[in-house]
This record gives C-alpha cells, structure tokens and sequence, in this order.
C-alpha cells in the first residue's frame, strides 16, 4: 500500500505501469502520470489568487522588505524631493481634523487594519490559543516581558553613557514584528522542533499586546475623555452586531470608521480602535462558525492587512534619506540610532534568552518539548525583527525631523542585523543533531512537576 500526494492510501497496482495501447503517445513514458491540466487563469480567479498568496508569511514578509527597499531607493535617488512631495501632501477635511498628511494616513489610517487583525489574533490566542492557560504560557509572556525591557534597557544606557538625553525613543528598539519574524523562521527554521514556533508566536502576540499598550499610555497626546468615550460606545455597538452573528460589511465598516476617527480625535493613537474592534469578535467555535469569527475575518480581512496596509506604510515609514541626514557615518553614530540599531538584537537576546536561562533554573518553569536554550538563542534573535511597530514608534517619539529619520534607519539596520544573525543561528541549531528525546507537539513548557 502506498499514499496519494493526499496522504489517502491506496493499492500498489495503481501506480503499475500501464500497457502501451494504440491510442497511446508515442512520447510519454509508460508508469509516468501526465501532468494535472491547470485550467487558464481568469481576470476574474485574480483576487483570489493574491489572497491565496498572501496568507504566506514569506509571501507577504518578501512584500514588505520591497516596498521599504523602494523607499530608500526612492528617498535617496535624485528623484528625493518627490518622494518627500508626496508623503507632505495632505489629504482630508479639516473640519474633521482629518485634514493628514500621506505618510500620517498610512500610519494612522492604514495601519488600523493591520492592527484590527492584531486585535484578532489577540483573542484568537486568549480564547483557544497558546494564551488560554496561563500556566502553560507563562514562560513565554514572561520572556516577551523581559524581551521589552532589555531593549529598552540597552537604549537607555546608551543615551546616558552619550549624554544624548533623547530618552523618550527607548520603546522604540521593543517591538517585535510578527510576520518578519515568523517568515524567517519558515524560511531558515526547518528541521526546528514544532513547539518553537508556538514559543515564537506565543512571545510575538504578547510583545504586541505590550507594544500596543505602551502606545496608547506612553504615546498619545491631547486627550479628550468624550472622544474616548464615544470611540468605545462605538466598539460596543460593533461588539454587540458581531456577538449576535451580524458581520455585513455595509455595518461593520462604517462603525469601524467611525470608531478610529472618535479615537483619533480623543488624542489616543488612532490604531488602538483598530485593536478594539478585532477583540470584541468572538472566538469559539458555534454551529454557524465552525472555526470561530475571529479566524474567519481574519482570514478575509489579512488580504488587505499583508497586501495594501502594511507595504503601504513601509512604503513611506521606511524612507530615510540618508544622503541629506549627514551620510551612513553620522546616522551610526547618533546615540539615538546606536540605541535602536543594538538595543533590538542586542537587547532582545539579552531579554527573552537570558530570562529564559534564569527562569528555568530559578523557577519550576521549564522548556520542552524539543525546545532548548540554543533553541530560545536563535529565537530571541530573530525577535530582534521589529520593523512595522518600531517604525510606528519612532515617528510617535520625535515627530518629524532628523531624529527621527535616523531613529527609522536605525530600525532598518536592526532589523537587519537580527534577521541575518537568527538566520545563522536557525541554520546552525537545524544543522545540529537533534536531541535525544523526539519532540511532541504541543505547548512548549511545563511546570516541572509535571513532567
């Protein structure tokens, strides 16, 4: 018996060479199955081809890294003053206040999107994910803790040791992105036991979760409690709807524009109503959602997040010009760009892994599973990917100006730095002989008295 490309078992005499027949092609060798006929692509099966594509992490990371390449491609070409033209040009009423600049509407506006799927994943992993037993994810959220605060720790000694003073960027090198990081791990992390990837997606939505926190307490300005208060009584009139089973997109999108603007007017950044609105959709699955809602609009909703959100805003976040910024030499040596560019590999290294070090043998907490401290090494290198919400918050930190065109580029070259280095450290632990126990499936941790 053997299997179909299905995994179906099915009887040995089907792949038995066949006889050669009169009808049969001279050309084609017997016992070889013709290739499946693939029917022409239809304008029409377009969409959802790019939808398809774009549910692949290294599909949609690849697409982020080109729109940020033509970017500073764009922004350090001759062609630089358009680049500038275009992302200063406002667009919107200014009776609204929505009178924003192009790259303020791609961070605030566009990126509400990619923070509604955030919201969504969030309780995804509360609800029936990795986060539903917090004793079982303790070691992770705990690490994606200690992964904030070793960046933030790095950033700030470097600009006391400087004398810089630019304090207020130190939740900038914090972030870790989620798609970068995972694509990495697709990419270069095969052959790694199962449960790293839980350990990886599990410290990611955490560090989200405090990357959105700090946001909205560290990074908003002039606020106004009504505004606040009628963003939320809009979420919950959009909660109630999606509670109820009532998801028509002619409902809940106008709600949901309604929503960020009363929270872009109340002074809280505009992306936390995008959170919101993803936590208040339920996640267990029912009869008429198999799956849960929550992975549904995901499902419908990433498309737009990976496709148009997130290339968007790399598109005029990531372009730095570091041709009138003084040259590559003056960029790497502002305590504010050293701050970022070391504290995300650096810092996050020192954060997850050497959190994960000590809290295992300090603690009844404990890896398994196949997972081991090489393992978490090369993991917490690759959380040093934090590229989108980095970005985010350098220019929420220091406005617009040099500064932060050095802080964005330094982001970049942290990214970079961390990629590359957990690339190597991926490559090098799947290289390695695997432990002597088989790695199970399941969470990546245990208290030890249950082991």
């Amino acid at each position: 018996m053997t299997r179909s490309a299905s995994g179906a078992r099915r009887p040995d005499h089907a792949h038995a060479p066949a006889p050669h027949t009169p009808g049969h092609s001279p050309g084609h060798s017997p016992g070889r199955r013709p290739r499946p006929h693939r029917p022409p692509l239809r304008l029409r099966d377009l969409p959802g081809r790019i939808a398809h594509r774009l549910e692949s992490e290294v599909f949609s990371g690849l697409l982020m890294v080109a729109a940020a390449a033509v970017a500073l491609l764009w922004a350090n070409s001759p062609w630089r003053e358009s680049y500038a033209a275009v992302s200063s040009t406002v667009i919107g009423p200014h009776a609204l206040h929505l009178d924003l600049t192009v790259s303020a509407w791609a961070a605030d506006g566009l990126l509400a999107v990619f923070f509604f799927v955030v919201g969504l994943e969030l309780k995804q992993e509360f609800v029936v994910g990795s986060l539903r037993d917090l004793r079982e994810a303790a070691l992770p959220m705990l690490a994606a803790v200690f992964g904030m605060v070793g960046p933030a720790a790095v950033y700030v000694g470097i600009q006391i040791a400087s004398g810089g003073g630019e304090l207020t960027g130190w939740a900038v090198p914090t972030a870790t992105d989620i798609a970068f990081a995972m694509a990495v791990l697709s990419i270069f992390g095969r052959g790694m036991p199962p449960a790293a990837r839980t350990f990886l997606l599990t410290l990611a939505v955490v560090d989200d979760l405090l990357a959105i926190i700090v946001i909205a307490v560290f990074y908003s300005h002039g606020f106004n409690p009504l505004a606040l208060l009628g963003a939320l009584a809009v979420v919950a009139v959009f909660g109630l709807l999606v509670r109820r089973g009532i998801t028509h997109w002619y409902l809940l999108i106008p709600l949901g524009v309604v929503a960020w603007w009363l929270m872009h007017s109340s002074g809280v950044h505009a992306t936390i109503a995008g959170v919101l609105l993803g936590m208040t959709v339920p996640a267990k699955p029912t009869r008429s959602e198999p799956q849960g809602m929550t992975a549904r609009l995901a499902h419908l909703v990433h498309p737009w997040s990976a496709g148009l959100a997130l290339p968007v805003f790399a598109l005029f976040a990531a372009g730095v010009s570091i041709i009138d910024g003084g040259g590559l030499g003056e960029v790497l040596a502002d305590p504010v760009s050293m701050g970022v560019y070391l504290g995300l590999p650096l810092g996050k290294v020192l954060g997850i892994w050497g959190s994960v070090v000590i809290l295992t043998r300090l603690t009844r907490l404990h890896l398994g599973h196949g997972v081991d401290s090489a393992d978490v090494l090369a993991l917490s290198a690759i959380a040093g990917i934090g590229f989108t919400v980095s970005l985010l918050i350098a220019g929420l930190a220091f406005g617009e100006g040099p500064t932060t065109d050095h802080a964005r580029a330094a982001v970049i070259l942290g990214t970079l730095i961390s990629a590359v280095l957990g690339a190597g450290l991926l490559q090098h632990r799947v290289r390695q002989p695997r432990r002597g126990q088989p790695s199970t499936r399941g969470h990546v941790m245990r208290p030890h008295h249950e082991h």
